[in-house]
């Protein structure tokens, strides 16, 4: 009863969708009818600026670390990564919005972030460095989350963070697949191009 419970606030946690939210309080502006729709940093950066941007990417991360806490703090194992994915299934599916989210990079970012930081910042640089020379913040996230569940492999981190490197690769890369399509076809919008 108390692994379902935490599971449930953890999804709860994750559709706060603060992408949502933080343009409407400052700017009125509702991001799913702007630019790409979708409810994420990427969006609210493109449609109305990098200061609510900023506060949106923080607390999107901010829901992937408080859930990988609780996961740590009050479970282990297998419950730490029902805990962890519940946190960003409910940032890509949050039922504030019917279902409709964000893309799961920054949440599964502040989990992999805090759980194993030392993968998390070398993976932040490469994003960085991906995003800085192609303007492509799709490619710079399909890229990480690709390499996420290899280097974890390689840095032999405990089995169940493996599982969930698998888990939330595979969720980023799902949810970025008309971005996938996009840029093959040469379309994909670059970080800075008007939305």
């Amino acid at each position: 009863m108390k692994g379902i419970l935490l599971v449930i606030i953890c999804y709860f946690i994750g559709s706060i969708p603060f992408s949502y939210i933080f343009p409407r309080i400052f700017t009125h502006v509702d991001v799913r009818s702007k630019g790409s729709g979708n409810v994420g940093a990427t969006n609210v950066f493109r449609t109305v600026g990098i200061k609510v941007a900023v506060l949106a990417l923080a607390g999107d991360l901010l829901k992937g670390v408080l859930a990988a806490w609780i996961g740590t703090s009050f479970a282990s194992g297998w419950l730490l990564v029902f805990c962890c994915m519940a946190a960003v299934i409910g940032h890509c599916y949050p039922i504030f919005l019917k279902f409709k989210g964000g893309k799961a990079v920054a949440t599964a970012g502040g989990i992999v972030l805090f759980l194993m930081p030392k993968i998390g910042l070398t993976l932040l640089l490469l994003f960085i460095c991906i995003v800085y020379v192609s303007r492509y913040v799709s490619l710079g996230s399909v890229t990480i989350a690709t390499f996420l569940p290899i280097t974890a492999m390689l840095a032999a981190q405990p089995p169940e963070y493996v599982i969930l490197s698998w888990l939330l690769a595979g969720l980023v890369v799902y949810r970025h697949r008309e971005n996938i399509v996009r840029l093959r076809n040469g379309t994909e919008s670059r970080l800075r191009d008007p939305a």
